[in-house]
């Protein structure tokens, strides 16, 4: 195993992160030389207990063993699952349930990991799914990964938050979308599209495709309004807000292009026009790319001074327990964490 693991945080205990982590671990063994669990053992061995999963090294199953370092996961048995502790030991609480139990355990797994991809000891972090209710049931302020993500990572830098912005970014075969606001209401996110803040996110994006070996990727950048406003018949914001932040991107040497009718633009990305779309708000980015299916979906924090990613889907408290989720979703994260990060690891 390479000294400097991917980490896979486990997600919320009652869902069906600590499953699908085993499922594609059993999946694919190869995976074991290459990561680290963060979480909590005795839910990681529920999970393995499920009868979908064995527990044992036969057959491709999963042998668990607790780590002090991620560094240590070199030194295991051939096939074992080096798993690192995060926060006190747990019941493990009840399947699909929201509980605060669960929201702490989650919210432990994620700083652990991230904490230890801050200070270099491992490569990448992918996050499993957890529950935002579970979340705030623990007194956690923090709606999501991304936020909780930052906030971490600013912390680590000294420096205030605002001064680390990042981005989500979405993707699955054939289409990537950025967004210039994440978790926020509507109406709060119509108000977050300003001209410094699409300007942002279409610098940060274009950074991160060069940083993947993309010497000048095509963004694509939404519209707000209908028709991306119509010449103003709709809507002034393209003409106002979105055309200057596109403009000024390019006059930096960025290849941005709009603002581009919404109800066209992800259909020709995916026909091959743009590298990646920046959308206004939430929604408008991430209906076209669910719609093309969860099961390879990806979602990768953009801005961040680690590799963040983490499948697209959330905890599925209706099938937890069951043995019967899909690990496909997080097989793709965890391959775009080891691509991002592809290199001497040692």
């Amino acid at each position: 195993m390479t000294k400097r693991p991917v980490l896979i945080s486990m997600g919320d205990p009652a869902g069906i992160g600590p499953e699908i982590v085993l499922r594609a671990l059993r999946e694919r063994p190869a995976l074991r030389r290459e990561v680290v669990v963060v979480g909590d053992m005795a839910t990681l061995r529920r999970a393995a207990s499920l009868g979908a999963i064995a527990p044992d090294s036969t057959e491709g199953g999963v042998v668990l063993a607790g780590l002090d370092e991620p560094a240590q996961g070199a030194g295991l048995p051939p096939g074992a699952v080096g798993v690192l502790q995060a926060g006190e030991p747990l019941a493990p609480p009840p399947w699909g349930q929201v509980s605060a139990v669960a929201g702490r355990a989650a919210a432990a797994a994620i700083r652990v990991g991230a904490q230890a991809a801050l200070e270099g000891r491992a490569r990448a972090l992918v996050t499993a799914p957890i529950h935002k209710e579970a979340l705030a049931a623990a007194g956690e302020s923090f709606p999501g990964h991304t936020e909780l993500l930052q906030a971490a990572a600013a912390r680590h830098q000294g420096v205030p938050v605002a001064a680390l912005p990042v981005r989500m970014m979405l993707s699955a075969p054939g289409l990537a979308t950025v967004l210039v606001s994440i978790h926020v209401s509507l109406r709060e996110a119509l108000a977050a599209v300003t001209t410094d803040s699409v300007l942002e996110t279409i610098r940060i994006t274009d950074a991160h495709f060069r940083r993947t070996g993309l010497a000048r990727p095509r963004i694509a950048v939404a519209g707000l309004n209908p028709h991306a406003g119509e010449g103003g018949l709709f809507g002034r914001e393209e003409i106002e807000t979105i055309g200057p932040a596109i403009r000024a991107a390019r006059d930096q040497g960025i290849e941005a292009s709009g603002p581009h009718p919404p109800d066209t633009v992800f259909m020709r990305a995916r026909q091959g026009a743009f590298d990646v779309v920046v959308a206004m708000y939430h929604d408008q980015g991430l209906i076209p790319v669910k719609l093309l299916g969860l099961e390879h979906g990806v979602n990768t924090t953009l801005g961040l001074p680690f590799v963040r990613t983490s499948p697209d889907h959330g905890t599925a408290f209706d099938i937890a327990g069951t043995g019967r989720a899909s690990a496909d979703s997080l097989l793709a994260a965890i391959d775009a964490a080891m691509a991002a990060t592809a290199g001497p690891t040692s």
